[in-house]
């Protein structure tokens, strides 16, 4: 018996090493903006000092309606914050819950799009001809946010962009707190297919026109977090 009651041990054991391991694979998979921004800032660890965040700590996801903040989309070359470029930036300020001002800006990457983007978007490689560098686009944007509150529908794909480039070439780290409409339309719109912005524009009978497009895109998202902000 002494023999079986090894192997029982022993299976015993490899049944919770294999649960440890999956639970590790599961955690693995879920990784937080604030990981990702970590993970960045030692990629970008020496580049040259430019500016100092005044903000301290780590940018929080909200889950929640405020009436001051920035609305931000980007258009980009791909979905690689490392390898792919951002293209335009389009940002909205809000303040008592109203639009107070714009910022829209095209960014000149020096290479040529890949046609599935152009056919998306609507940009092309001579639209970005007249845009601005990278580094100046990026620090008007910094200037336009300042330490607002930042939102956005599946902002943390657009902040992976832009906490990568901010610290590429401003060395800036960007930690605003933030609001993902994605994640309160889940939780407000349970009976949704799906939870692209278009879907949820069909949804509120809200015109999607002209999407995929900076500026378009965060137009369509306030229209959509304050219908979320009437289903609360």
């Amino acid at each position: 018996m002494a023999y079986n009651k090894y192997i029982f041990i022993n299976n015993n054991r490899r049944k919770k090493q294999k649960e440890l391991e999956e639970k590790r694979k599961a955690e693995n998979t879920q990784i937080s903006f604030d990981t990702l921004t970590n993970a960045m800032a030692e990629t970008n660890s020496n580049a040259s000092a430019r500016i100092v965040n005044t903000k301290k700590g780590k940018s929080k996801n909200l889950m929640q309606f405020v009436d001051d903040y920035v609305l931000v989309d980007i258009e980009t070359t791909g979905l690689s914050p490392v390898q792919d470029d951002i293209i335009e930036i389009g940002a909205i300020r809000v303040e008592n819950n109203k639009m107070v001002e714009t910022y829209n800006q095209l960014i000149n990457i020096n290479r040529s799009l890949p046609p599935f983007i152009t056919n998306l978007t609507g940009i092309t490689d001579d639209m970005l001809k007249t845009g601005k560098m990278p580094a100046e686009v990026l620090q008007e944007f910094v200037d336009f946010v300042g330490e607002n509150v930042i939102i956005g529908h599946n902002i943390n794909f657009d902040l992976g962009f832009l906490c990568d480039k901010c610290r590429k070439y401003l060395n800036y780290n960007l930690n605003n707190d933030y609001v993902d409409t994605l994640y309160l339309a889940r939780r407000l719109v349970p009976n949704s297919i799906n939870y692209k912005l278009g879907t949820l524009a069909n949804y509120f009978h809200i015109s999607y026109e002209g999407a995929h497009r900076g500026l378009k895109d965060v137009e369509i998202t306030y229209e959509v977090y304050n219908k979320l902000r009437n289903l609360n």
